[in-house]
């Protein structure tokens, strides 16, 4: 009895000494958490994509059908000289298809050839924006369409009906019209100009490196192309510039951190009257940028690198070193995409009929 008394007294001993050998090791201090490792301003990582989104194959409208007809129409009519009062220039003067959808100047030149207000952006991917124009002012590329023929520093058409009346006399339109629009009884009106000419847009997409990188391609882009992503996206530009087309889906005051000089033009508080909107523009879409020259709604700035350190500095408050300005550069370039050279391709223009009047024949039309 003794033995077995002693004999659980040395169990119960053992018992507590390994309770407190396993109580012991649980309060040893452990080792601090691995922290996640951070990139460096300048290391690329595919996590970095995700403020963007790889092009579609076309935007699709809300309000009606896309058809091979109507975008048929909508080629014809972009290249259309005649209906500008002048029969010299068409929405493919300012908006060269073939030169990345600008014609390279500061401000573009109307019937007149006086210079318009404001520089000429691109058409290509503009109907992923949030609005069209500098101050956006049309909600879509179809609104946005019938504004320059009607502009009186533009195409110079004096009221939307002399360019129907136009177009009823060259003969060759109505069976277009018809076929693009067919369940209107009167298929020749305003409405669907501009809608035929926003549909040919639509298809107005450039696909190119940075969509191949979005899509899962990581050789699309070479190592500095890819710092210069990196750069990009530490440095806060995505702050504006995201989505899509980079861009286009949101407006941005001027100057936002750091005021920018000499504004004379007030935006779209001209639109909206809202103090918020002075010197506040829509930020424009960074595909094709490095060929879409001179930059900001006045074409003030004719290199992109400047323009890169300009709004580093105005819009994030952020000075850029010469390397990291380089870096973005080359990102910026890698967003050039390949032009749909058989899509744009001009069309044969059907001939005038025995009324086509000519250039600045309508009454009261100034030609000086």
């Amino acid at each position: 009895m003794k033995r077995l008394s002693l004999y659980i007294l040395v169990l119960a001993a053992f018992g507590l000494l390994f309770l407190g050998a396993c109580g012991a090791e649980e309060a040893e201090p452990t080792a601090e958490p691995t922290a996640e490792p951070t990139l460096a301003p300048d290391e690329y990582s595919r996590d970095l994509l995700g403020s963007f989104i790889a092009l579609p194959e076309v935007v699709e409208p809300t309000e009606y059908e896309l058809t091979q007809e109507i975008v048929d129409l909508g080629r014809m009519l972009y290249y259309e000289t005649r209906i500008s009062i002048s029969q010299e220039i068409a929405c493919n003067s300012c908006h060269l298809l073939d030169n990345y959808g600008v014609d390279g100047l500061q401000f573009s030149l109307g019937h007149d050839g006086k210079p318009v207000g404001r520089n000429s952006p691109t058409v290509y991917n503009a109907a992923l924006h949030l609005s069209q124009f500098w101050d956006g002012r049309a909600p879509d590329v179809e609104a946005q369409a019938q504004g320059p023929i009607l502009a009186s520093g533009e195409m110079g058409m004096p009221d939307p009906e002399y360019v129907l009346f136009v177009l009823n006399t060259i003969p060759g339109y109505l069976p277009l019209f018809e076929a693009a629009f067919p369940d209107d009884p009167d298929p020749i009106n305003y409405d669907n100009v501009g809608r035929a000419i926003g549909a040919f847009e639509r298809y107005l997409l450039t696909p190119g490196p940075f969509n191949e990188l979005l899509e899962g391609n990581d050789d699309a882009f070479n190592e500095q192309e890819k710092r210069g992503l990196a750069l990009f996206v530490s440095t806060g530009c995505t702050t504006c510039h995201y989505g899509e087309a980079v861009g286009g889906e949101r407006y941005a005051v001027l100057g936002q951190v750091n005021a920018y000089p000499d504004l004379t033009d007030e935006g779209r508080f001209a639109i909206t009257g809202e103090e918020a909107d002075m010197y506040s523009f829509k930020v424009p879409g960074l595909l094709n940028i490095a060929e879409t020259g001179p930059y900001l709604h006045d074409g003030s700035i004719t290199s992109l690198a400047e323009m890169v350190e300009l709004m580093a500095y105005h819009q994030l408050g952020k000075e850029l070193t010469d390397a990291e300005i380089t870096d973005i550069v080359a990102f910026l370039n890698a967003l050039t995409g390949e032009l749909p050279m058989e899509y744009i391709a001009i069309p044969e223009f059907p001939p005038n009929g025995p009324d086509t009047p000519g250039p600045y024949e309508y009454e009261g039309a100034d030609s000086n």
